[in-house]
């Protein structure tokens, strides 16, 4: 039989979904045939997509989290994108965890939330951890802890949901031209330093990180299970 990609039909949410990775998230999977509810503390900046619909939330609101489950019959996948980065004030310990809660509490209080959908849609998790997963960042100690907990949160979601069929992997973004990234695209050293690495020799656009969560959440990606995936154009083999 053919790899089936296909996600039509699938109920999916996506929090942090008026932002750049989010918002380009909630395009593709809606444009895949999946009916889409992102969320954010914001309002989106452009018009939804046919298939999307917005909620206000706030992620690290564990209440509001589970009251939103509450009323949701159906979920099939549940993406975490929400997120911040503080760039030198992370050192301060409010700042610290307040990055941490976001990233990486918030992504176990949907685990939690939504474990009983997914059991019932043999659904899937898919995070989204970082470059700094994988190397320091003296500029923002708490987001890239936090990006590396997430992969080894996967991990173990991916063995403790396994009896409920529930997969959970998780993206590792490069170098996306996102409001995020904004201050360091501004700098023209670490700018320039970014792309001598790259090979494509570019940051890349949000969109160009929806076909990997796309390929997660179909039913052509069942074997892989626990896993981080780069999608950095090459840098991490450079």
């Amino acid at each position: 039989m053919a790899p089936d990609f296909s996600v039509q039909g699938k109920v999916v949410l996506i929090t942090g979904g008026a932002g750049g990775n989010g918002g380009a998230f909630a395009r593709a999977f809606a444009e895949a045939g999946a009916q889409v509810l992102a969320t954010d503390l914001r309002e989106p900046a452009k018009p939804l997509e046919h298939g999307v619909s917005f909620e206000k939330l706030d992620a690290c609101d564990g209440e509001a989290i589970d009251k939103l489950a509450e009323r949701t019959k159906r979920m099939d996948v549940v993406i975490h994108c929400a997120g911040k980065l503080s760039r030198w004030e992370e050192y301060k310990i409010p700042v610290f965890q307040a990055v941490l809660d976001i990233h990486l509490v918030a992504a176990m209080r949907l685990a939690n939330a939504f474990r009983p959908h997914l059991a019932a849609t043999k659904g899937c998790i898919i995070n989204i951890a970082s470059m700094y997963t994988y190397f320091g960042a003296p500029h923002a100690p708490a987001y890239a802890a936090a990006k590396t907990a997430v992969m080894s949160l996967t991990k173990s979601l991916a063995i403790g949901f396994a009896a409920d069929g529930i997969r959970v992997n998780a993206i590792a973004p490069g170098w996306i031209k996102t409001e995020i990234s904004e201050d360091g695209r501004k700098n023209p050293e670490f700018y320039n330093k970014v792309i001598a690495r790259l090979p494509e020799g570019d940051w890349s656009e949000p969109e160009e990180l929806a076909g990997t969560a796309l390929f997660l959440a179909s039913q052509a990606s069942r074997l892989i299970n626990g896993v981080t995936i780069p999608v950095d154009g090459g840098y991490t083999a450079s």
